[in-house]
């Protein structure tokens, strides 16, 4: 299942970079406009994912790996399969950013902000593909480590399950943070029934993770 970019949502870049709302000046669109086609030249998106089967309190099937948290099996408390994926954009735009701090710094927080959008647009298409080939059972939406109660330190089994290191070339350091910055682990929950909209909130954001609202105890309003 190829990954892909299908565009950078505006508004939502305007969010991650906490614009207060009013009219645009022409100048800052033009940054803006910069900044997406930076981020779509430099963007090269993969993903991966796995399905296995889902027991409460249980490693997923033919596995030795547990899910963590009272929060994640509330969550898929529905379900008897889980879907385990993750995306990135690649190492381009972490290295375009950084050559823009040094000579453009306003430049290079857009390009953070239009990569946060756009690996949010690759996650929401790749659980659109998963949704059509696993029809007719539905899909939860995303739920990610670091979440909720469910730890970070999750993601080192997302890493060994779906061989995430080889097959995207990202890393994960010693506090479980992952390189390429614009990656996203998440599980998705597979059921016989329709699953209920949640709000979305940031246990369903692809960039919670690195999110600078979370970081100052806020949320984008999203």
């Amino acid at each position: 299942m190829e990954a892909r970019l299908t565009g950078i949502d505006r508004a939502e870049m305007l969010r991650y970079l906490r614009y207060g709302g009013g009219a645009i000046p022409e100048e800052t669109e033009e940054a803006l406009r910069q900044g997406e086609e930076r981020l779509l030249r430099a963007a090269r998106p993969r993903a991966v994912w796995r399905a296995f089967g889902y027991r409460p309190d249980e490693a997923l099937e033919g596995t030795d790996f547990s899910l963590e948290g009272e929060d994640i099996h509330a969550f898929l408390a529905d379900c008897d399969q889980v879907i385990l994926l993750a995306a990135t954009l690649g190492a381009e735009p972490d290295l375009l950013q950084k050559q823009l701090r040094l000579r453009d710094m306003s430049a290079a927080v857009i390009l953070d902000a239009a990569g946060s959008a756009a690996i949010e647009n690759v996650c929401d298409n790749l659980c659109a593909d998963l949704a059509a080939a696993f029809a007719p059972r539905h899909l939860t939406e995303r739920f990610s480590p670091g979440y909720g109660d469910m730890p970070l330190s999750q993601q080192s089994g997302f890493f060994r399950l779906l061989d995430i290191s080889r097959r995207l070339g990202v890393s994960l350091t010693d506090s479980d943070l992952m390189v390429p910055q614009k990656t996203v682990t998440a599980v998705v929950g597979v059921s016989d029934r329709p699953q209920p909209r949640r709000n979305p909130g940031c246990e369903s954001c692809a960039m919670a993770e690195s999110c600078v609202f979370r970081r100052e105890g806020k949320t984008c309003g999203k």
